[in-house]
């Protein structure tokens, strides 16, 4: 069992999946709560009954899965919907996801939370939290290059999360991914170096 948990956070196009694969690629664990919501909004997923009888079958498409697209306009437009989805999701994902940060016999886990500095519950788990970091302006230039949104629809993503200032307020640690994969091999390679001596650390602690 892993007791050191390093909370992976940042803004949306900033790279976390990226930085993930590459811990992972170190030996460490990674728990996902962007795959789990996935998991339990695909079709059959324990969260959607909750999210149908919420929001009606019109949220669901023909395979019975969440439609993403449509709940992502909805929640855009009505804050009260937002909350809604977050109260039927949020306590299936924090359950699933200690779960699987409990089972993960790595001296570390990665808990990728893209909503971390903004989750009071899961900020509370990390030993330390690490921030993917990048301007706006490539945050946007990526999630357009690899989605259909439109630039307006990006920024309205943006401004429903934390802001860049606030990630960084909340950091122990900071990966710069405004440049290419050269710059992050190292930075990750460095910080798996320190979470194996804080693991080591925590863990002659509690002995």
């Amino acid at each position: 069992m892993s007791s050191f948990i390093v909370g992976l956070t940042g803004g949306i196009g900033s790279g976390k999946s990226t930085v993930a694969d590459l811990f992972v690629a170190h030996g460490a664990s990674l728990v996902d709560t962007d795959a789990i919501a996935h998991q339990l909004t695909a079709a059959g997923g324990l969260a959607m009954p909750a999210i149908v009888g919420a929001f009606g079958s019109d949220v669901a498409d023909v395979n019975g899965a969440l439609d993403r697209a449509g709940m992502r306009r909805l929640v855009f437009a009505d804050a009260g919907a937002r909350e809604r989805l977050e109260a039927i999701l949020h306590p299936m994902i924090r359950q699933v996801s200690a779960e699987r940060c409990a089972l993960a016999i790595t001296p570390y886990v990665i808990l990728a939370v893209p909503l971390l500095v903004e989750s009071g519950d899961f900020r509370q788990r990390c030993d330390k939290i690490v921030v993917v970091d990048c301007t706006e302006s490539v945050q946007i230039s990526r999630v357009m290059a690899r989605s259909a949104l439109s630039e307006k629809e990006v920024r309205a993503i943006l401004a429903a999360q934390a802001s860049r200032e606030q990630r960084l307020a909340a950091a122990d640690d900071v990966i710069d991914n405004s440049g290419g994969l050269t710059k992050l091999y190292p930075r990750v390679a460095e910080l798996h170096i320190k979470y194996l001596a804080n693991s080591s650390e925590k863990a002659k602690a509690n002995c």
